[in-house]
C-alpha cells in the first residue's frame, strides 16, 4: 500500500555492508602483501608464487562450508582472511628455503626437493596447529556456536588443503616458474 515500504535490515543488511567493505579491503590488502613479498624476495615471480598459495587455502575453506551446509557469513569471511595469512606464511617459508638452497649452489630440482623436505615440519605445524586448535569450535553445538562455527570451519578446511597443496603443488609451480632460469644456469657452468 501507499506510504509503506519493505526494507531488509538486521543481519542481512549487515552482511551486504560487510561484503561491500571486504570487496574493497581484500584486494587492497593483497596488493600490499604483494608489495611486501616483492621487497622480501626482490622477485616478482617469487612474490606471485607465494600469492598462488591463496587459492590453496580457499579451496578447503569453501569446501568445508559446502560439505557442512554452512552459509557464508561475516564470521566465515574473517576465517577466510586468517586462513590466507597462514597460507601465505607457509608459502614464504617454502620459497625462502628453496632460494637459500639455490644460492648455496644446489640445482633447481635439488633445491626444490630439499626445501620442501626441510620445510614440511614447520608448514605442517603452522597449518595443522590452526586446524586442530579450531576443530572443537567447528564441531560445537552449544550456545553461541552459530557465530563461531563458520569461522572455525573455514579455517579447519582451509588449513588442511593449504598444508597439502603448499607442500605438493607450490614446489612444482616453483620449479616450472624457474625452469628456464635453471637451464640457463647449467649452460653457464
Amino acid at each position: 500500500p501507499e506510504r509503506y515500504r519493505m526494507e531488509w535490515a538486521g543481519q542481512y543488511d549487515q552482511l551486504k555492508d560487510e561484503q561491500q567493505r571486504l570487496a574493497k579491503v581484500v584486494p587492497i590488502s593483497l596488493l600490499i602483501i604483494l608489495f611486501l613479498l616483492y621487497t622480501t624476495f626482490n622477485s616478482l615471480k617469487n612474490a606471485l608464487l607465494v600469492l598462488a598459495t591463496v587459492p590453496f587455502a580457499l579451496v578447503g575453506g569453501v569446501l568445508s562450508l559446502v560439505l557442512t551446509d554452512t552459509h557464508f557469513s561475516i564470521s566465515a569471511a574473517v576465517g577466510v582472511i586468517s586462513t590466507l595469512g597462514v597460507a601465505i606464511l607457509g608459502g614464504v617459508l617454502l620459497i625462502s628455503r628453496i632460494e637459500e638452497f639455490r644460492q648455496a649452489g644446489l640445482s633447481l630440482r635439488e633445491a626444490v626437493r630439499k626445501g620442501a623436505d626441510v620445510q614440511m615440519r614447520p608448514i605442517l605445524m603452522a597449518t595443522l596447529g590452526a586446524a586442530i586448535g579450531l576443530l572443537p569450535a567447528a564441531l560445537a553445538t552449544g550456545i553461541g556456536s552459530q557465530a563461531q562455527k563458520p569461522l572455525a570451519r573455514v579455517v579447519v578446511g582451509g588449513m588442511l588443503t593449504a598444508a597439502f597443496l603448499i607442500l605438493v603443488v607450490l614446489p612444482v609451480l616453483y620449479e616450472l616458474a624457474h625452469y628456464r632460469a635453471g637451464i640457463d644456469e647449467q649452460e653457464k657452468h
